[in-house]
């Protein structure tokens, strides 16, 4: 009989001869034993009583190896390959404990990343693990946009929000986008440029001379009743009709008069909830919906994946309006919540440097200040002698340039100096006009949020998009020649630049003939 088996499919005898084989080897060894003892002249009794010593320390072996081997039943294998079984438990009681879950995240160029994160990460942690893996600067700006292309929905995920709860109340096709939106806590910076008087309730009260810090602790406060009061048109459910309501925004909800603008109970009707609902913004555009504007929000609920049945459109007079419609909905749903997201950031930057400097990410941390000006160089530990170095090795170079230039060595055309503002954040290069407003409205309109691009109508020129008051203008960056030299310019020549990073140098430390200095840079990054 052919007995084969095992790990390497070695040749195994049956247990039962396996069994007298081993039986007889012991036999044998004993009887070796005896032998050996009768050689040395060793009387007969004591080699008896040996022989019974032995045979009982070897039953006694024998016996523990039967108990290890019932108790610990695991398969032949080498020992090198074989587990430890404390090991197993506790990395099977680990992955019991911490369960993960895979999450793909999209970029605005269209590539995504994978990530494998727990069920306990917030927006927020993902959003710096995402930053880490893609070296880029982390200016507590970037943010997770749960988007619907079906539904034509987005919405930013606040900070605290776990985004494998989010994930799982998303239908298949939906998805996560990677994006910056510099206008996330704006209104903690500038309440009243969200909040117009007419639309909240108790500047009436105060005759408008309502204080910043009085008018968010109104919203934060959860035992004060604040109300965002307005017209709004809300598209009727299963036509293509829009009706003009006078809407009220309270912590129970939003509700719509059924005659005129009367706050009485018995006239207001609730339209939807704020706990089981988020908002969004919609962005397939107004001829879809037959929308009276452009400024389209939306209130879903969250037990909605595909139906727009149950989707509450709504639609305001102007962008004013709806931002303040919108930040309202998060401020009474979230409350404090928002601002302990909006002070976490703020209380690291402030302990991380003693100085006023960028957030930047772990690769440019790992960097540090030179010194080669003597025979040796040094580390700059000071972080205010880093910075001048820095600012004075910038203007060095900037006079190099300069002399070049004057001594006939490549000018301003040459391609080297047309390539470089290409590598620039805040360069895009062919984009048409609407793609900058998009780009622009995505990031949020706050102030001094801009891009460059190229000119449509002159290929020699650049165009300098900006926002301010959440208004979008552009402005042409026209080229002007000087003594055989080309310069670029905003005011016609008045102000002149050899380059474009020099342009938006200048307008990020002044205005000049803008109406607001460049802050934001609107930037796109590739994951």
């Amino acid at each position: 009989m052919n007995f084969s088996g095992g790990l390497w499919g070695e040749r195994r005898q049956p247990p039962v001869f396996a069994g007298a084989k081993k039986c007889s080897d012991v036999v044998s060894v004993f009887t070796g034993a005896v032998v050996v003892l009768l050689m040395f002249r060793v009387s007969f009794r004591e080699a008896l009583q040996s022989f019974i010593y032995f045979s009982v320390c070897l039953c006694v072996i024998l016996l523990c190896c039967a108990i290890v081997r019932l108790n610990f039943p695991f398969p032949p294998s080498s020992p090198a390959s074989r587990p430890s079984p404390v090991l197993c438990l506790v990395s099977c009681n680990f992955q019991q404990l911490l369960p993960v879950s895979i999450v793909k995240v999209w970029s605005e160029d269209g590539a995504g990343k994978v990530v494998e994160i727990p069920a306990d990460m917030t927006a927020r942690d993902v959003c710096q693990l995402l930053v880490y893996k893609s070296h880029c600067v982390d200016d507590n700006a970037w943010t997770l946009v749960e988007h619907h292309p079906n539904l034509g929905l987005e919405r930013c995920l606040e900070d605290h929000e776990l985004v494998v709860q989010v994930q799982a109340s998303m239908s298949s096709d939906s998805k996560f986008l990677f994006r910056k939106n510099y206008a996330k806590y704006e209104f903690f910076r500038n309440p009243l440029n969200f909040f117009p008087e007419h639309m909240v309730t108790w500047c009436h009260d105060s005759d408008g001379s309502i204080p910043q810090a009085q008018l968010l602790q109104n919203f934060l406060n959860s035992s004060s009743c604040p109300e965002i009061q307005g017209f709004l048109y809300v598209k009727e459910p299963g036509r293509k009709s829009w009706k003009k309501l006078y809407m009220l925004l309270r912590r129970s909800g939003l509700y719509y008069s059924s005659k005129g603008t009367s706050k009485e109970p018995r006239h207001l009707q609730l339209l939807s909830d704020l706990e089981d609902s988020n908002i969004f913004t919609i962005i397939t555009g107004r001829k879809l919906h037959n929308a009276p504007t452009d400024y389209q929000f939306c209130i879903k609920p969250n037990k909605v994946r595909s139906d727009c049945k149950e989707l509450k459109m709504l639609c305001a007079e102007d962008e004013q309006s709806r931002t303040c419609w919108m930040t309202a909905f998060r401020l009474l749903k979230f409350g404090i919540v928002l601002y302990h997201n909006y002070n976490v950031p703020q209380q690291r930057k402030s302990t991380n440097s003693s100085f006023s400097a960028p957030v930047r990410s772990v690769s440019e941390n790992s960097l540090v200040a030179m010194d080669f000006s003597g025979r040796t160089g040094r580390v700059i530990d000071n972080p205010v002698e880093a910075q001048s170095a820095a600012l004075e090795e910038g203007q060095t170079w900037r006079k190099r340039t300069h002399r070049m230039n004057v001594l006939g060595s490549p000018s301003p055309l040459h391609p080297s100096s047309l390539m470089i503002h290409k590598t620039q954040v805040w360069f895009h290069g062919r984009i048409m006009r609407e793609e900058a407003h998009r780009m622009i409205i995505q990031q949020g309109q706050v102030d001094g949020l801009f891009l460059v691009r190229d000119s449509q109508s002159n290929p020699k020129a650049f165009v300098l998009t900006l926002c301010h008051h959440q208004k979008i203008k552009h402005f042409q960056i026209l080229p002007c020649e000087e003594d055989g030299q080309v310069f670029f310019s905003l005011d016609d020549g008045a102000t002149k630049f050899t380059d474009l990073i020099h342009l938006v140098d200048f307008y990020q430390l002044n205005r000049g003939v803008l109406p607001c200095k460049l802050k934001h840079p609107c930037t796109a990054v590739a994951l």
